[in-house]
């Protein structure tokens, strides 16, 4: 696994000859960071990054959040096959709703906007399913125990329930962190100029203006790639608690 990580940091750190006849460089070209931040809008990609991550996280935290609960603790009409549509959604694949998707955010005149890039992934099934199955082991006591005492619905929810599930908003937020950071196909679509692109998209732009510079290429990758290493390994223990916590079956 780390073997890709390693050839790529000691490929940005050659000199272009060297990319394919050397493992290890003969001189440490630390300026090729440098030339690869200044050959594209790199700082621009990685605010559209940033703000996308921030705008689909904070989405998911709220309405899957919302939505989980009232799967776990309310009761309605038509609950259980209202959740088995939701659950069998997660079988269509992401390729048969992008076109359909694409055609709504051309008629909303959308294109190369922030909310072309936010919006349609604002929600996601399986936040809704990880949360459910972690609100469903939070001991309805405690939920009581805030009714009597004057607490409405949404203040148990906000008070009681957010807290205790912190592992698994915390799983969820790294999930979702990851998915669209990392995200390439859905802002290729919506996204024309540089001012908008997203820095996996423009690592693309950045090889085909430079396809034969692989030292420059994996420099620019690198910067692409290090935050998510970063908070991956900041939060592993929240990622695997949250995941062997709302894992219990009920």
């Amino acid at each position: 696994m780390v073997a890709p990580f390693l050839w790529m940091l000691l490929t940005s750190l050659k000199k272009r000859s060297e990319v394919f006849t050397t493992v290890i460089p003969t001189e440490w070209h630390w300026e090729n960071y440098v030339r690869a931040w200044q050959a594209a809008p790199f700082g621009r990609y990685y605010i559209n990054s940033i703000l996308m991550t921030l705008g689909i996280v904070v989405g998911h935290l709220v309405l899957d959040s919302l939505a989980a609960y009232a799967f776990a603790r309310l009761s309605f009409p038509g609950k259980k096959l209202l959740f088995f549509v939701l659950l069998s959604t997660m079988m269509v694949p992401t390729f048969v709703t992008i076109i359909p998707a694409f055609s709504i955010i051309v008629a909303f005149g959308w294109i190369d906007t922030y909310s072309a890039l936010i919006v349609p992934r604002l929600a996601d099934v399986f936040g809704i399913v990880l949360l459910r199955q972690y609100f469903a082991t939070i001991p309805r006591e405690l939920e009581d125990a805030a009714r009597i005492d004057g607490c409405n619905r949404v203040q148990v929810f906000v008070r009681i329930v957010l807290p205790l599930a912190r592992p698994a908003l915390a799983t969820l937020t790294i999930f979702a962190t990851l998915f669209s950071w990392n995200d390439f196909l859905w802002p290729l679509l919506v996204t024309n100029g540089d001012e908008m692109r997203t820095i996996q998209v423009g690592l693309t732009a950045f090889q085909g203006r430079y396809g034969t510079s692989w030292h420059l290429l994996m420099a620019g990758t690198l910067m692409a790639t290090v935050p998510t290493i970063v908070m991956f390994l900041f939060f592993q223990r929240s990622l695997i608690r949250g995941l062997t916590s709302g894992g219990v079956k009920q």
